[in-house]
């Protein structure tokens, strides 16, 4: 199981994500699930995957793979116009490694499942955030849906929907997706640190910040704490139920 967010700001574009994948609570491994493609000064890409762990990694390969190969006939991620055409790229690529992949060859077999949260920016349009589905679609966040989860989403949405804001700073939105990340690692062991955080500015056309928070982060250690702590005084003050 994954558990990845990407959240729009006035300021930019947030993203974390965890690392922990698992085939059984006796084969748990730890994979990088952010993965970003950046030219600085004109663009930065951002992708984040959750499901079949041969199937995200396929689709990041071949895309990766795009942007190296001299003379590929395809188009790749730092050459695309525009973000739309970037999340239209990724949604074919699902497509093309899924297809390969399941016996059924025409459509998104589950065992082969997987989703990705795409945001970034290209030099002459806003900062944009698509999810995409394993068959290849994809939706845009928009004013109402400013955030997308991919992964165990249940335990960590309640909290970003209390307390979101689209002005919120850089820190505060870290403050918010560390408590959504700490109650959903509590909540199912399939989820696990270390976490990946990176921050995109808007109009800055390159990675902002780009952050590994393991176990023993200190911060983390006290926003943990603290969310547990808060969590206790709130129960404690509430009134008894009348008999």
């Amino acid at each position: 199981m994954t558990y990845c967010v990407g959240l729009k700001i006035d300021r930019g574009l947030v993203f974390m994500s965890d690392t922990r994948t698992n085939a059984g609570m006796d084969s748990i491994s730890t994979f990088k699930k952010m993965h970003v493609w950046e030219e600085p000064g004109e663009r930065v890409i951002v992708l984040m995957s959750a499901g079949n762990l041969a199937t995200t990694q396929a689709v990041v390969s071949l895309l990766d793979e795009r942007t190296k190969a001299v003379g590929d006939r395809h188009a790749t991620l730092l050459e695309t116009p525009s973000m739309y055409q970037t999340v239209r790229m990724v949604g074919d690529t699902v497509k093309e490694v899924i297809a390969s992949s399941s016996p059924t060859g025409d459509r998104a077999d589950s065992y082969f499942n997987a989703s990705f949260i795409l945001g970034g920016q290209i030099k002459g349009s806003a900062p944009r955030l698509f999810m995409i589905y394993p068959e290849g679609n994809f939706i845009e966040s928009t004013d109402d849906t400013p955030f997308f989860q991919i992964g165990e989403t249940k335990y960590g949405k309640p909290i970003i929907i209390r307390a979101y804001e689209k002005t919120m700073s850089f820190a505060e939105t870290v403050k918010l997706l560390l408590v959504s990340f700490d109650s959903t690692l509590k909540s199912n062991l399939s989820v696990g640190l270390p976490l990946d955080l990176l921050f995109y500015e808007k109009d800055a056309y390159k990675v902002s910040l780009k952050k590994r928070i393991a176990q023993d982060d200190q911060y983390y250690r006290t926003i943990s704490d603290g969310w547990s702590n808060a969590l206790k005084t709130a129960f404690a003050s509430l009134p008894d139920f009348p008999e």
